[in-house]
């Protein structure tokens, strides 16, 4: 029988609900056909919904004019099918399904919509190309793969609720459309109609209304945020993201990072079973930059970066003397019993890969097999390559890999990359295994060459440290924040800080900025006025809650927990978004488009 109704099927059971426990019993189960297949006399459908993948059987000798309606149906139709639970038989049980121990016997059967043949076969053994996946994105979420993880992210939203009500935390709900005050990513605009020629902003964060509430007295605010930037996005990005936002009053440091900790701490044992070891391990940025060339270091492995500068300055190789005169650095990882794993054509490889983070070179030393072989040992003394081997504690089986620069951020930043490209290559970021780190006292500013002058390297409401506060005016650029990141695996995955609370500090820090009085005024008035009411110390932090999912969920791309995600030109492919609108709409909005001068490019 054919209907649009579902009346006379009510679902008693899900797909891949059904067990062993269940033989005997009359169910209806609901779903898509996953396949079918027809052997003669009996027909065998997969009937898959969002918990798993059931079997129904018709079988012909029982009843042959269910089974001729069971015949015709074909991949992605949608059916209610009624029938008996039954054992498989001997030799039928599939081990790989969570029902493979037993079937449905039917004895009824509703075609309730049929399919056209979809553009891919629905199923995670996929190489179907993700644009077009992203264009029928309605299908590609019918992929097992892709529900589990919805799932978990559902799971995850649970639990992050339920954390912070434990806590004490009120979640209140900010505005979505707000006011531009430009720092940092460029804002999305949404025009006006009721107001000619002015514009609202969606939310980077609710950074100035979080603040707000805290002066309002609530003490601990927490929500799950929608945010906006319109930014180039990369495979851990998105225009529009979900953030776990926090704010706490009378706190410092220590007391937000142990919440943060609680929090991940709760995630992990409710979503993946995992107890997480508190406290969590804080390193400062600049001991960050040092050892592993990033400011949020993957700690799964290691390869440490060491400092060979002072023996390479007065080396007979003059890439390294040269670096060094040139007021940069040499630095040095060792790959610690991997020589074996590294051939020329690998060492190749990686010196290309080490110029796309615009160092000039890599030099290398390889011992295996108590031989040595380099790109550089012959212009070393004796003294200097023993040196440079006692430093890296190197020994039999080791590759060590040199970079130098006369840039020092440059050296640190690309041999931190081929760090993290040699444990790739390794095998040894494995998804199922996570690192957490704290890193803190951030540097208060960083240097703009596009704007030429200081800009907040966290935002211009961060607290300077209580100790370099006396630098603001002597020599800024060598503050410190109190700013801190967590990082997960080599993920940043929270950013927060302590917040400034005198409004004279604030000020300062506005006039540093390059803010006029005036400026700041019409920039960020709200928060200068309400600081003259009486200003709690806090302090808060943001989690990129995609983030913590895609970990959680052992993936490396965040368009995989994101139920319909944008591609990296922000387009969203099953929509067509974005897209031009009536003429009628732009003047309602006092907008003239010019399209007539070609889009420079960046």
């Amino acid at each position: 029988m054919e209907t649009n109704s579902i009346k006379g099927f009510k679902r008693t059971i899900y797909c891949g609900q059904v067990r062993p426990g269940d033989i005997g019993r009359e169910v209806t189960v609901c779903g898509w056909v996953q396949r079918a297949r027809n052997l003669g006399g009996l027909i065998f459908i997969d009937l898959r919904d969002r918990t798993g993948i059931v079997q129904c059987v018709f079988d012909g000798a029982e009843d042959a004019e269910l089974s001729k309606l069971a015949s015709g149906v074909r991949s992605e139709w949608v059916l209610a099918v009624a029938g008996n639970v039954r054992a498989r038989g001997e030799g039928a049980v599939n081990p790989n399904m969570s029902t493979g121990q037993v079937e449905v016997l039917a004895v009824r059967l509703r075609v309730l919509s049929r399919s056209e043949t979809p553009p891919f076969e629905i199923t995670d053994k996929t190489d179907v190309g993700e644009n077009l996946r992203l264009k029928y994105r309605y299908l590609d979420l019918r992929r097992p793969a892709l529900q589990k993880t919805l799932a978990l992210r559902h799971r995850a939203l649970q639990a992050t609720r339920a954390y912070f009500d434990s806590q004490g935390f009120y979640e209140i709900e900010t505005p979505i459309m707000t006011k531009s005050t430009p720092e940092g990513a460029r804002d999305y605009l949404v025009p006006s109609r009721l107001h000619e020629g002015k514009f609202y902003a969606l939310p980077q964060s609710p950074q100035q209304y979080k603040q707000l509430l805290m002066l309002s007295g609530f003490d601990r605010y927490m929500q799950i945020a929608r945010c906006f930037r319109d930014e180039d996005l990369r495979a851990d990005r998105q225009p529009e993201f979900t953030q776990v936002d926090l704010e706490m009053s009378f706190v410092d440091v220590d007391d937000v990072l142990a919440v943060g900790e609680g929090y991940v701490k709760s995630l992990w044992k409710s979503v993946l079973g995992i107890e997480v070891e508190t406290p969590i391990l804080r390193i400062p940025y600049a001991q960050a930059l040092e050892r592993f060339g990033s400011d949020k270091p993957d700690m799964r492995f290691d390869f440490e970066l060491i400092n060979i500068t002072d023996i390479a300055e007065k080396s007979g190789f003059k890439v390294f003397s040269e670096a060094v005169a040139g007021g940069g650095s040499v630095r040095v990882i060792n790959v610690q019993g991997h020589a074996a794993d590294f051939t020329r054509k690998d060492i190749d490889a990686l010196t290309e890969f080490i110029k796309g983070y615009r160092a000039k070179g890599l030099a290398w030393l390889k011992l295996a097999g108590g031989e040595m072989s380099s790109s550089f040992a012959k212009f070393l003394t004796k003294e200097e390559l023993d040196a440079v081997l006692a430093r890296a504690q190197a020994k039999d089986g080791d590759i060590l890999f040199i970079v130098a620069d006369a840039d020092n951020t440059r050296a640190l930043q690309s041999l931190g990359a081929l760090r993290v490209e040699c444990a790739r290559r390794l095998g040894l970021m494995k998804p199922d295994e996570f690192k957490f780190l704290w890193v803190t006292e951030f540097p208060m500013f960083e240097w703009s060459e596009e704007e030429q002058r200081l800009v907040a390297a966290h935002h211009p409401f961060t607290s300077p440290m209580d100790e370099d506060i006396a630098l603001l005016d002597t020599d800024p650029a060598r503050c410190r924040s109190k700013a801190y990141d967590l990082v997960i695996n080599g993920y940043e995955v929270l950013s927060g800080s302590i917040r400034i609370f005198d409004s004279a500090l604030q000020s300062r820090m506005f006039a540093l900025l390059g803010h006029t009085p005036e400026d700041a005024q019409e920039r960020f008035g709200q928060l200068l006025t309400a600081f003259q009411y009486g200003v709690p110390p806090h302090g808060g932090m943001g989690f990129g809650f995609d983030r913590l999912v895609m970990l959680l969920a052992g993936t490396d791309n965040i368009r995989d927990v994101i139920a319909f995600p944008k591609l990296q030109n922000a387009s969203e492919p099953m929509m067509a978004s974005p897209a031009q609108v009536e003429e009628k709409q732009l003047r309602d909005l006092h907008i003239k488009l010019d399209l007539s001068q070609p889009k420079s490019a960046e």
